[in-house]
């Protein structure tokens, strides 16, 4: 049984829609992921869940109960959800102990003290119980953000671009933290962000969201290599898309040689396409007889990430170990190695594998 449901679900304001027609379902313990560029609607999707928009269609469930549904909205503190923002949102005037027992007034005295104990040992501050937010590093005050979201054992944690005001260091090292720990409670969870590196350390599965539209739902690697559409290729990883044309049934030619290992494409010879070509499908191959020449190289430590122009003029990036540090303008032997063959139609959004 699924833990959070929606379906079909829309919201809008004065009669316009921010999002629609949004499905997707998240099991218990599973760390769900929508990205999107602002003003996607994801944030918006977010307030629906947690009760701060009502929905104008379709249905919100958790553990099998209905949060919204058009004419019926249960009142946010009525739903079980627990919420992390990206500002902490933290009482300047409660200590770390207290604002992460803030919401378990109502718990008998020893069980909410054990309570802030098992957080404090879980997010790794009980040498910081007595301490004061403004005393907390960045990184710190978030855990305890976290932890005081978890207290109450929520059926559902929602975090809103949780590390956005944090540095691209931290934000990584904390992804990777928080996941642990929402793992190691076994909280299902739905993040909001528009970084899809955050969304990729996090995630279980993610949804990409553009202009109130769910365009894919996926594990992050089938996100990456198998986007359904243009859209989610464009936005969701680095590439380059070359173009080509049909020569067969299941043939496509591009200038990087012909590929025949698409299936179902259904497509008549002669169809313009264009394939999508990610930075580690291109390899350094210094005896490749297929050369390209180096326009543009940024130093990523252990790797240059090129821009590479094919002898006809197409371009597409690779990734190369940075001992093999070439000149801008110099021609290097490549050659494709292709897993995954996505190719789009030139003039359409679809994908053809």
């Amino acid at each position: 049984m699924s833990q959070l449901v929606l379906h079909e679900v829309a919201v809008g304001y004065n009669g316009s829609p921010v999002v629609q027609g949004i499905d997707f379902a998240l099991a218990p313990g599973e760390i769900g992921c929508l990205l999107g560029a602002s003003g996607s609607g994801k944030s918006t999707l977010l307030r629906a869940i947690a009760g701060f928009e009502p929905v104008t269609a379709g249905m919100i469930r958790l553990a099998g109960a209905t949060l919204s549904r058009p004419g019926f909205q249960l009142p946010p503190q009525a739903r079980g959800v627990g919420m992390v923002f990206q500002d902490h949102a933290l009482f300047p005037h409660l200590n770390v102990a207290d604002n992460i027992g803030f919401g378990l007034a109502a718990w008998p005295r020893a069980r909410r003290a054990a309570r802030i104990a098992e957080l404090l040992a879980l997010v790794g501050l009980p040498a910081q119980a007595a301490s004061y937010p403004h005393e907390l590093s960045g990184g710190q005050q978030q855990r305890v953000a976290l932890a005081r979201a978890l207290a109450p054992k929520p059926g559902l944690l929602l975090l809103d671009e949780p590390f956005a005001n944090l540095d691209v260091d931290l934000r990584e090292r904390l992804s990777m933290e928080v996941r642990a720990l929402l793992k190691a409670s076994g909280t299902t969870a739905l993040l909001v962000t528009h970084d899809q590196h955050e969304a990729f350390a996090m995630a279980d599965s993610v949804g990409m969201l553009d202009q109130g539209r769910l365009q894919q739902w996926a594990r992050p690697y089938a996100l990456y290599h198998e986007p359904v559409n243009r859209c989610v290729a464009d936005f969701v990883g680095e590439g380059a898309f070359l173009r080509g044309e049909i020569v067969a049934e299941n043939c496509l030619r591009t200038e990087l040689g012909e590929i025949c290992r698409l299936h179902g494409l259904g497509l008549a010879p002669g169809t313009p396409i264009e394939l999508l070509i990610r930075p580690d499908d291109i390899r350094h191959d210094d005896a490749s007889p297929q050369t390209a020449k180096v326009l543009a190289k940024a130093f990523r430590g252990a790797d240059f990430l090129y821009t590479l122009e094919l002898p006809e003029g197409g371009r597409v990036l690779s990734l190369v170990p940075s001992h093999h540090d070439h000149a801008l303008g110099e021609a290097i032997g490549i050659r494709l190695e292709l897993d995954h063959v996505i190719a789009f139609p030139l003039e359409a959004g679809s994908a053809a594998r």
